[in-house]
């Protein structure tokens, strides 16, 4: 595909900025999407690392029923407690529920760019959230490509960078939640650690992605604590630069799908002096194991691998 608006089918894609995210139109949700649908939509989806629909007026079971034509759906979190008993794969990014779950008000997990879940040994490969309630301003989300942020580095940073490995830690440097919570004590009987490549090899288009976040990475492994924190702070100031990313406001029955495994995305920080509730539900698709470019994979340290349960 090329960067301009294509059609083929019934499926329209437009691309809405210069290095990420299309509008995707022509689809309906509700229906079950044909083959050739499926493989263009992929096809985008690598391509653009972030696809958006608007006007899908579904429910949890056809949220589920089109994440499935694009790979195993796994649980909802690794964490989680509140899925809908009948519907165990919906993550529910409420406002609602975050103060009884971090002990704080929020309106979503973390205010830092982060990669769903990069803590777990096989991330998941991509991630579909949809809209039920959204506020009337304010509560958009962004994302960046981190395999355009990777290819904007200088070659000889990106040389040192290809061999270097990187702790992935749930919590992160900053806890997103009250020491004394529920939360708290869950992490800490189960904790999430993995050392990933900071570079790893796209399984499907091959781009190299600098695979680091704010909301997880915590050190360089092989560096000082100083030295660390100063890469790490670098790579974060690149990977939220506007020029990679793009920014979508949220309707109800809008849906976004994004490439885990060449993304971060960053959750609104503009609501909480607002008194408004913000309702959307997540699924994951099961990932593999991240590669680095010397070819090794990454490697678990606490929390073993999150897969689909069927």
């Amino acid at each position: 595909m090329t960067a301009v608006d294509q059609i083929s089918g019934t499926i329209h894609i437009e691309p809405v900025a210069g290095h990420i995210g299309a509008e995707i139109s022509g689809v309906d949700l509700r229906t079950e999407l044909t083959d050739p649908q499926v493989a263009e939509l992929t096809s985008a989806l690598h391509e653009h690392k972030v696809l958006f629909f608007r006007g899908q007026d579904i429910g949890h079971a056809e949220h589920i029923a089109f994440s499935r034509r694009f790979g195993a759906v796994t649980p909802s979190h690794p964490y989680d407690t509140d899925a809908p008993t009948e519907f165990p794969e919906i993550l529910a990014v409420d406002s609602r529920l975050y103060e009884k779950r971090f002990g704080v008000r929020k309106f979503s997990y973390t205010n830092f760019w982060h990669t769903d879940v990069s803590p777990l040994i096989n991330p998941p490969a991509a991630s579909l959230l949809r809209a039920e309630i959204a506020p009337e301003r304010g509560g958009d989300t962004s994302w960046t490509n981190l395999a355009a942020v990777y290819a904007g580095l200088p070659e000889s940073l990106r040389s040192f960078l290809d061999g270097l490995r990187a702790e992935h830690r749930f919590g992160g440097r900053q806890p997103a939640w009250a020491e004394d919570s529920d939360y708290a004590r869950k992490v800490a009987e189960s904790p999430l650690v993995t050392e990933h490549p900071v570079v790893r090899v796209h399984p499907v288009t091959g781009e190299r992605v600098l695979f680091v976040n704010p909301g997880f990475t915590t050190r360089i492994l092989g560096l000082s604590p100083r030295q660390s924190d100063a890469l790490l702070g670098l790579l974060f100031d690149e990977l939220s630069d506007p020029a990679y990313t793009v920014r979508f406001r949220w309707e109800k029955g809008s849906l976004a799908f994004w490439d885990n495994r060449a993304t971060a995305h960053l959750a609104p920080s503009d609501l909480d002096h607002l008194e408004v509730t913000r309702v959307l539900y997540r699924t994951t698709l099961e990932g593999e194991v991240p590669v680095g470019v010397d070819g090794q994979p990454s490697r678990s340290v606490a929390g073993g691998q999150f897969v689909s349960a069927s």
